[in-house]
């Protein structure tokens, strides 16, 4: 018996990441802002905590903590966040949004509020609420299986 992938939810995650992909990087260009998402993320988390080193923030975007470096890289590169020395552990270094970054983000977080509801296209209000709860729980309930799981600090 012959499988219908066009069905499979793992099939339209997929594609659902990759339009996700694509209106980001189409609606960061139409404003002329270079941000991707990993480094919208960075910033959000940095904007919240800052003071935190790379493998923390590669734990609150979940996002693989060998790559973070170049991600923070080019954010540093930018004039979006400074690295400093962390007085209490030698090997990791501090990272800080700097006030660029976080002007940056002013102008990025209404945009990509839109860029949420074009995502989920074709959805009500109330179906793009249910589906967003649906999605967390099901990523929640399977966090531990993930190669580049969500952690909290502490």
């Amino acid at each position: 018996m012959r499988l219908d992938f066009h069905e499979l939810a793992g099939f339209n995650i997929r594609r659902l990441h990759q339009i996700s992909v694509s209106i980001f990087d189409d609606e960061m260009a139409a404003a002329e802002i270079d941000l991707t998402q990993v480094q919208y993320a960075a910033l959000n988390a940095l904007a919240t905590s800052p003071g935190i080193d790379q493998g923390t923030l590669a734990g609150l975007i979940a996002y693989d903590r060998v790559t973070i470096g170049g991600v923070v890289d080019r954010l540093v590169s930018k004039g979006l966040v400074v690295r400093s020395a962390n007085a209490e552990d030698r090997r990791a270094h501090r990272l800080e949004i700097t006030p660029t970054g976080s002007d940056l983000l002013e102008v990025a977080n209404p945009i990509v509020r839109r860029i949420q509801r074009q995502i989920l296209g074709g959805l009500s209000p109330e179906e793009r609420s249910l589906f967003t709860a649906l999605l967390a729980k099901t990523t929640t309930a399977n966090n531990a299986r993930s190669k580049a799981p969500l952690r909290f600090p502490g």
